[in-house]
């Protein structure tokens, strides 16, 4: 089935100022010029204007070619979330060359997978992080450019914005911008090749719907490496808005950042639907912050509108308007759009994804890529303005997933096979159903199951493996590892936690890791994944779930309960690392608040990093709890809340 839009769907071309010609970069000179003086990137107390950001952009973008950076070339940014961290997107930008985003936690042996297959000319950094990847650096020829001290970046104190105009280079709109790496089904991940073009007419073709102005304060909540970080970057800088970059540690502390998102006034958040039901929680159980929030925008993952009915509740649903949009890396982050009512929060059971993007197209189609019928189910196929050069350096796997648009049969224009499933209801709604293959969504991360199994095998003592997603009671996807050990080893979970910790970045290791005698097969030789026994996880020491051994103190028992609950586990040992039993970012964010109303005490997020486990956590909690009533401080949190929402109203004129 042809999804194209009718000609009454698509919006009309307004206030965003694209040209034929424009580059990312062209059009951040126009507005840094116009906007000179004005505020462009806030973190924490630190407030850059247009004008620093773009002075200091130029000079790194100078360094950057001095050093042979040109047109196409590859510089790695790997640095913690900072404004530095935008200038050297722009500064490589500037000098004629793509970005290659690094996030600062991955492991190092998913670092050198990237640098060894994009062979950068450069990487930008700090000398901390450099210091970790020196050698493989040296031997790879890729010169280091740090972003802290020396001449190559001057502090804010010796540079204004009267430095020289941006370095001789004129970028095409059919350069490349950025390559972002995707975790890929041969165990290596894939890069794939983005430009400027499709870039630009995201925010064009999208304009009419959202009309991004100068008025706007966005977050950068998510990792460099997630493409919906593309999104929250270009939407305030190419428009002369704000952009609030978010601490890492504050993105995963919903009250705090709820408390940002009402300080900022921000008024265009970009969220995963898990972290979003996670600021719901937030105001469910404390009090109500004032916020300014026009529009919220969902991607990355599947989302269940019933889940948002306590935000409408509270807030209706045109203050701010909630907007659903599916969208791949491969298409330049979102393909369609569709705003959701309160009344369908109250009704509405499946993932609705809405109408394309006006210059998109998606087609439903079967496996001879033949158009299906009407309710039928077929894969998502999507041509149009935001489909990608493709993967760099995979010809065959370019040759399978992009290719010719045999529908509009313009010469060039190519289809990008989603590997996604969907229907369309009798009344032209388009019903997301997921994956057809061994790719799975984990907290808005796409994820080849190869990958992580390509990984698993790998692991000292294995001698069979698999990797499946499994559902919890919760309804959270997860990954679950089954191995077979070799003769004459011992082989535990904490064993293979521990190796994954080493090659795979947090929401590509297992939750958890079962032991069998043998991986069960179907009659034709197949894994059988239905034979497989529930996932279990474990390790030398494991308390059961509720237990009531003489040998766990009050708070150790308070604790394990809540990390068996949140991690959907039997038991956890004392020791049991919580990322390594199947935690995530965001599950922590969940214990953080249980924990909280558990012990009717604040618990800085930070403590919940350094003290990953039930008995270190359970210590640091007894120690650190007789200072001041637990009661006191969850009043002061309250009266904190109350103030804020107090001044709002005083400087805003907020109703209450």
């Amino acid at each position: 089935m042809d999804l194209r839009p009718q000609a009454s769907e698509v919006p009309g071309k307004s206030g965003f100022d694209g040209r034929a010609l424009d580059t990312i970069v062209s059009v951040f000179e126009r507005v840094a010029a116009a906007k000179s003086d004005q505020v462009a990137i806030v973190c924490g107390e630190v407030r850059w204007t247009y004008g620093l950001l773009n002075a200091r952009a130029n000079h790194l973008a100078r360094r950057l070619q001095e050093l042979g950076v040109r047109t196409d070339s590859f510089v790695a940014i790997y640095l913690d979330r900072s404004p530095e961290m935008i200038v050297a997107i722009l500064g490589i930008l500037k000098a004629g060359g793509a970005y290659l985003p690094i996030d600062f936690g991955y492991p190092k042996t998913r670092v050198l997978e990237m640098l060894e297959d994009a062979r950068p000319v450069a990487i930008v950094t700090t000398a901390a992080l450099a210091s970790g990847v020196s050698g493989e650096l040296t031997s790879l020829s890729v010169s280091v450019v740090e972003m802290e001290g020396g001449s190559s970046i001057p502090n804010s104190a010796t540079l204004n914005s009267s430095e020289p105009d941006s370095p001789p280079c004129a970028p095409r709109g059919e350069d490349l911008a950025y390559l972002m790496y995707t975790s890929g089904s041969t165990g290596k991940p894939k890069g794939v090749m983005v430009t400027h073009r499709n870039v630009l007419r995201l925010l064009e073709q999208t304009d009419a719907w959202f009309h991004f102005g100068a008025n706007d304060v966005w977050t950068m909540f998510h990792s460099i490496a997630f493409d919906f970080s593309v999104w929250e970057i270009w939407g305030p800088l190419l428009t002369g808005g704000r952009l609030v970059i978010v601490p890492f540690v504050v993105s995963r502390s919903p009250q705090e950042f709820y408390e940002l998102l009402s300080r900022e006034r921000v008024t265009v958040l970009n969220q995963t639907p898990s972290a979003f039901f996670m600021l719901i929680q937030v105001e469910q159980d404390s009090a109500v912050l004032p916020l300014s929030l026009r529009v919220v925008i969902f991607g990355g993952e599947a989302l269940q509108y019933r889940k948002l009915a306590p935000w409408f509740q509270r807030h209706g649903d045109t203050a701010p308007r909630l907007v659903n949009m599916y969208g791949i890396t491969e298409t330049t982050v979102h393909v369609t759009y569709r705003p959701i009512t309160a009344g369908e929060a109250e009704s509405v059971q499946e993932s609705l994804i809405g109408t394309p993007i006006p210059d998109m197209q998606l087609y439903l189609l079967d496996e001879a890529k033949k158009p299906v019928q009407e309710g039928e189910v077929g894969e998502l196929y999507v041509g149009g303005g935001g489909v990608t050069r493709g993967y760099l350096n995979r010809p065959q796997l370019n040759a399978e997933r992009f290719i010719d648009d045999c529908f509009r049969r313009v010469p060039g224009d190519r289809l990008y096979r989603t590997g996604d499933l969907a229907r369309i209801r009798p009344d032209g709604e388009i019903v997301y159903l997921g994956r057809n293959d061994s790719q799975v969504k984990i907290n808005g991360f796409r994820i080849e199951l190869g990958e992580v199994e390509a990984a698993l095998a790998e692991a000292p003592g294995v001698k069979q493996s698999c990797v499946v997603a499994h559902t919890d009671k919760t309804g959270t996807q997860r990954l679950a590892a089954y191995f077979v050990a070799a003769p004459g080893i011992e082989l535990t979970a904490r064993m293979l936690g521990e190796f994954f910790v080493s090659k795979m970045p947090a929401q590509m290791r297992p939750s958890s890791y079962t032991a069998l005698q043998e991986l069960p097969l179907t009659v034709n030789g197949k894994l059988d994944v239905a034979a497989l026994p529930a996932p279990s996880v474990g390790s030398a020491g494991v308390v059961p779930a509720g237990s009531t051994q003489q040998s766990l103190s009050d708070t150790e028992e308070r604790v394990s309960r809540v990390f068996t609950d949140v991690l959907d586990l039997r038991g956890i040992g004392l020791d049991d690392n919580f990322f390594d039993s199947g935690g995530t970012s965001l599950l922590l964010i969940s214990a953080h608040l249980r924990l909280q109303a558990q012990f009717e005490r604040l618990i800085p997020i930070t403590l919940m990093f350094e003290c990953p486990t039930v008995r270190s956590l359970a210590k640091r909690l007894s120690t650190n709890g007789s200072s001041a009533s637990d009661k006191d401080a969850i009043q002061q949190q309250a009266q904190k809340a109350r103030g804020a929402f107090a001044r709002a109203r005083a400087t805003k004129g907020v109703a209450s």
